[in-house]
């Protein structure tokens, strides 16, 4: 499949928002596990959601040390969260994402 960067780019933003806010993987160890990318990628790829007016934050566990805890969507901005529901398979088959 043939895919520009830019919608690549922005199906991998769309759906690294999904799995922190699900709660699927709220880590970049947990995001490079469900989906194969490197974890500089992950790393990105959350640093680049605020482009699309995603917050996204670091929650520190309480009482934990070096960065233990997890990424949360505070706010979804213009961006639709059941679009992505709705079109998951289809974001999944562009980025070839298990």
């Amino acid at each position: 499949m043939d895919v520009s960067k830019t919608k690549s780019s922005f199906y991998r933003r769309l759906y690294v928002a999904y799995l922190i806010d699900s709660e699927i993987a709220s880590s970049v160890p947990a995001l490079t596990e469900v989906t194969g990318m490197p974890r500089r990628t992950a790393q990105d790829t959350i640093a680049a959601l605020a482009d699309l007016d995603i917050v996204c934050e670091f929650e520190q566990l309480d009482g934990a040390r070096n960065h233990a805890g997890g990424y949360r969507i505070r706010d979804w901005g213009a961006i639709d969260r059941q679009w992505i529901e709705r079109n998951l398979a289809r974001i999944k088959r562009v980025l070839e994402y298990p």
